[in-house]
């Protein structure tokens, strides 16, 4: 996969809405949305509720809009889960994308684990770390992702509900990518060799 071209990768970007911050606090999953793309075009979207088999705090539901009601009748983790690894495709077939990526793997790795599944070796890229590798200071204030889709002017705008923000970050991976280009990098393999320069600056920094 390191010589297909950004342009020929097919990615799965993932957005998760989750009842907290953390699998390790107890937090579940409530709600999954992806988009897998390909040169810049949709091939299929994947929705859905889950149940978390407990209550959502009253400031998730201010959040995201999500209450208990909305997934009493939801799949549980357990039921959905083999549905989303079967629409996101092999390692070798698929790069999984997120913006701020370590939260929505740290859950997905948490649910393959406790659902005794094998995780795929999938390729991440976090679109919070490209951005900030192609994007100045002068230019955005943070990277958020409603900051990213102002700078870029999406046409879908982040809503704290899973798949317009998966939506939201395909505009905003496209746009990067564009970017990516001005540093001459044009294939995964390059790709991945820029972040680990950018990862092991970072760690000199801590």
């Amino acid at each position: 996969m390191e010589n297909v071209s950004l342009q020929e990768a097919t990615f799965v970007v993932v957005d998760l809405e989750t009842t907290g911050s953390s699998p390790l606090k107890g937090a579940s999953i409530t709600e999954i949305g992806a988009v897998k793309v390909r040169g810049g075009e949709v091939i299929s979207e994947f929705k859905s509720f889950v149940n978390p088999l407990l209550p959502i705090p009253v400031f998730i539901t201010q959040l995201t809009g999500i209450d208990n009601d909305m997934v009493r009748f939801a799949p549980i983790i357990d039921e959905i889960f083999p549905t989303f690894l079967e629409f996101c495709g092999s390692s070798n077939e698929s790069i999984l994308v997120a913006h701020n990526a370590p939260f929505d793997m740290g859950f997905l790795r948490m649910a393959s684990k406790e659902l005794e599944y094998e995780w795929p070796a999938y390729k991440v890229v976090d679109t919070v770390r490209l951005a900030r590798m192609v994007l100045s200071r002068e230019e955005v204030v943070n990277c958020k992702l409603g900051t990213l889709a102002s700078f870029f002017n999406t046409q879908i705008k982040p809503t704290h509900r899973a798949l317009d923000d998966a939506q939201t970050t395909v505009e905003v991976l496209h746009k990067l990518i564009e970017r990516l280009s001005g540093y001459g990098v044009f294939t995964v393999g390059e790709l991945e060799k820029v972040l680990r320069k950018r990862i092991k600056r970072e760690s000199r920094l801590l």
